[in-house]
């Protein structure tokens, strides 16, 4: 009898192992219950998630931009409009021009002969008379300067290579082809008009 209910005897220990897994069983089931709402909620939980951060994140970089609407880059490209180039050209005052003096005019009228000599020039050039050329006291070498014949209006441009002459009454020597140009070379002397050009 002993024995018997030795056997038969169920002890705490006996019942642990079947509470334990029933407990397991228990909670097993139930799993498999909520599995089918506890998974698309938590789908839905993460598209949330998703979709707060990435409106967080444009936030950050800003706004937004339409495809269709032009960006900054391309907008520099752009015509400026009439109204935004006048608004520009009256915030900048226009720069003043600086004021040029201007040189002063040297004309008069003196006597004018020629010369056809060959010979050497004050400016170190050899002289040719077939040349247009001509002689001043105190001209700079290579000034030109417009001799005008009043008595027939007949005029040319003559370029200072040589000093003279040192004739009274004369201001200027030509060479013969610039006096042939204007007068007759049997003339000698003529009375001219002249203009200092550049």
């Amino acid at each position: 009898m002993a024995g018997r209910h030795a056997a038969g005897k169920t002890t705490p220990k006996d019942h642990e192992p079947r509470t334990a897994q029933s407990q397991y069983r228990a909670r097993h089931q139930l799993n498999r219950r909520r599995r089918p709402i506890v998974a698309p909620l938590a789908t839905a939980a993460a598209l949330t998630v998703a979709a707060i951060g990435a409106a967080g994140l444009a936030q950050a970089n800003g706004p937004a931009q339409n495809p269709d609407t032009p960006s900054k880059a391309e907008n520099a490209d752009a015509p400026i409009h009439e109204a935004e180039v006048a608004s520009r050209s009256e915030s900048r005052p226009s720069p003043k021009p600086s004021p040029t003096k201007a040189k002063p005019k040297i004309a008069g009228t003196c006597g004018a002969s020629f010369y056809d000599v060959g010979q050497g020039t004050a400016s170190g050039e050899s002289f040719d008379p077939s040349q247009l050329t001509a002689a001043h006291k105190t001209w700079k070498f290579g000034t030109r300067v417009r001799v005008t014949n009043p008595r027939n209006g007949k005029s040319v441009v003559v370029r200072i290579n040589d000093r003279g002459p040192y004739i009274d009454g004369r201001c200027i020597d030509l060479s013969r082809a610039a006096f042939a140009s204007i007068e007759n070379p049997g003339r000698g002397v003529m009375t001219v008009r002249y203009e200092v050009i550049a």
